[in-house]
């Protein structure tokens, strides 16, 4: 089975260089590899493919072996492990707010004893069965050791439940969704209100307290040294929107050329 980039640099304690997809764009996997990414953030939250198209992206990141975190639009638990039969290297979930879903989670996505998902063996995962029949093989093993689960903390009720959520076996880690928080924490009742700054602080000691990692979306260089400083360790940087500033840039330099 594929090892995972971004398990390794979490289990070594350093930043795994993670991008961001959001729409069908094969190249883009190859470039990502190519620049020493070690994962994608691929949305499926909020971006809409077929389901042929998500295995295409899937086999690419295998291709050019760079891990292919997926933004479900589902928790639904056999939709879940059939991205990981199609070659997912784990979850970043939005929404999660309560120890009981993030344990959902793990049943769905992690094979006894830690979870209970459904056996194939014959997916992209597995090799199509090469790495799962032969004789002492442990696929059951390796999925369960290279596929990560990360629930999304994007309400006060996940702020709150983020230390029991780090708790539980299964779970590798907990990121942060400013926009969705600050969204909350602003029309929050003010007697219940925090600032986003001491929430995020809530989950990053939550996190090591029960040595997981975390994480958060940045939109700025200083934010990023600044959740690097604290210790957080997926901090998504570069993506598909980006192309819009190649675009302005090449734009102005037309203008500068004259019609």
């Amino acid at each position: 089975m594929r090892k995972s980039k971004m398990l390794a640099k979490f289990r070594s304690g350093r930043l795994a260089r993670v991008c961001s997809m959001g729409h069908f764009l094969p190249f883009y996997v190859r470039y990502a590899a190519h620049f020493n990414y070690d994962g994608i953030w691929f949305d499926l939250e909020h971006r809409c493919m077929s389901d042929r198209e998500v295995q295409a992206i899937l086999t690419m990141c295998h291709a050019a072996d760079i891990d292919c975190m997926v933004r479900p639009p589902t928790t639904e638990r056999t939709k879940l492990y059939r991205y990981l039969e199609d070659g997912a290297s784990g979850f970043l979930v939005p929404l999660i707010s309560t120890p009981e879903m993030a344990y959902d989670l793990v049943q769905a996505a992690k094979f006894p004893p830690i979870g209970n998902r459904g056996l194939d063996g014959a997916g992209l995962d597995a090799d199509f069965g090469l790495a799962s029949w032969g004789p002492g093989m442990d696929f059951t093993g390796d999925a369960n050791r290279e596929t990560f689960i990360l629930p999304q903390i994007e309400t006060l009720q996940a702020v709150a439940n983020a230390e029991e959520m780090a708790s539980i076996e299964g779970v590798d880690g907990l990121f942060v969704g400013p926009g969705d928080l600050s969204l909350r924490l602003a029309t929050a009742p003010s007697p219940q209100q925090i600032s986003l700054e001491q929430a995020v602080q809530t989950v990053a000691a939550a996190c090591a307290k029960h040595n997981k990692v975390w994480g958060i979306a940045v939109g700025s260089l200083a934010q990023l040294k600044h959740y690097r400083a604290m210790g957080a360790q997926i901090l998504p940087w570069g993506g598909d929107f980006a192309l819009m500033k190649v675009l302005d840039t090449c734009s102005q330099e037309l203008d500068s050329v004259g019609e």
